[in-house]
């Protein structure tokens, strides 16, 4: 009783954190537009609650900040949970979409599908996408296990498809695309919410929440994988199908951000280890903190780079790297200091 009373208490604080930086991120930007009308906004739209506001503010609230901050939450949170997955399930602290050559993959994907038209009567930018991770994994996994099945030889296979599918992009860009698409594909692959809309959203929050229930349902698996493999198979559990379930999801997840904000590193590499720094190993609370702390960490770097410059909006991967290589590097001389 006190338990499911505790877990109900941090679901709903959880919430109001997440409300609470989704309002800032619907409030803050170039534009100076009052708090309060975030909320009327909203109440308008809704429910048609008819509170008197600017046309012009509460078109800016609602088409573009407030889609832009929800998207951004999604994205921060798949990423965070696919990295938390990823690193429980390969037990190697450096596994993320970003390293792993998922991210590279789907860019791949997305960009064959953009520009070359491959599959255009099949295949959507989303699913183009999630081809392209699972193909880059598959590599990766194969060059993994030709080279040894160490953590090395995990983190080198990745290094090594994240260049070859960024290098397939990069000639697939300078080949078949326009000098418009060109930029276009460039700055999106760096990062960019800048597009995005509620159209975006319909597709992205489905994609974070179906990702987290399929984790949060395998969350006592992932515990059992914290001593490797071989000890989660003696205590009952279905290696091949764990793998192909968790990651299937990961990739899904990261397909689908990839397909809308572009490439975006370091989220799902710091947020996990920031979490375990603050919850624990638990996958049960590790998941949902990752979850939490990737889509408040997403809100508030968009934030930044639409502030960070005034007149000029920065890809949002950039404004992850400057934060997130220094937290890394934080993080690593913490736990080095522990040691």
């Amino acid at each position: 009783m006190v338990a499911s009373i505790g877990r109900t208490g941090a679901a709903f604080a959880a919430l109001v954190v997440l409300m609470t930086v989704l309002w800032f991120g619907a409030a803050i930007g170039e534009t100076a537009i009052p708090f309060s009308a975030v909320a009327q906004t909203v109440a308008n739209r809704l429910w048609d609650a008819g509170y008197p506001l600017d046309p012009l503010d509460e078109g800016i609230i609602w088409s573009y900040r407030l889609s832009r901050a929800v998207v951004a939450a999604s994205c921060g949170s798949a990423l965070a949970l696919s990295g938390a997955v990823l690193q429980s399930l390969l037990r190697n602290p450096l596994a993320d979409p970003y390293i792993l050559g998922i991210s590279a993959g789907a860019s791949t994907g997305a960009v064959t599908v953009a520009i070359l038209g491959f599959g255009a009567n099949m295949l959507t930018l989303p699913l183009g996408a999630f081809l392209g991770a699972l193909i880059a994994f598959l590599l990766v996994s194969v060059l993994a296990l030709k080279a040894g099945r160490t953590t090395a030889a995990i983190i080198l296979a990745g290094v090594a498809g994240s260049q070859l599918f960024n290098a397939l992009t990069s000639f697939i860009v300078t080949k078949a695309a326009t000098a418009e698409q060109a930029r276009g594909i460039m700055f999106w692959l760096l990062g960019n919410l800048s597009g995005v809309r509620w159209p975006d959203a319909s597709l992205a929050v489905p994609a974070a929440l179906a990702g987290l229930l399929i984790c949060l349902l395998h969350a006592r698996t992932l515990d059992a994988f914290t001593f490797g493999s071989e000890s989660a198979a003696s205590l009952g559990i279905s290696v091949r199908r764990t793998y192909l379930v968790l990651v299937g999801a990961a990739a899904m997840m990261t397909a689908t951000m990839v397909s809308i904000v572009g490439s975006i590193g370091f989220v799902g590499l710091v947020i996990p280890h920031a979490a375990r720094m603050l919850v624990g190993v638990r996958h049960g609370v590790l998941l949902p903190a990752s979850a939490l702390i990737g889509a408040v960490f997403m809100i508030v770097a968009d934030i930044l780079s639409r502030t960070l410059i005034p007149g000029q909006v920065l890809p949002i991967g950039v404004i992850t790297a400057l934060i997130g290589a220094p937290a890394f590097a934080l993080i690593l001389s913490q736990k080095r200091a522990r040691a």
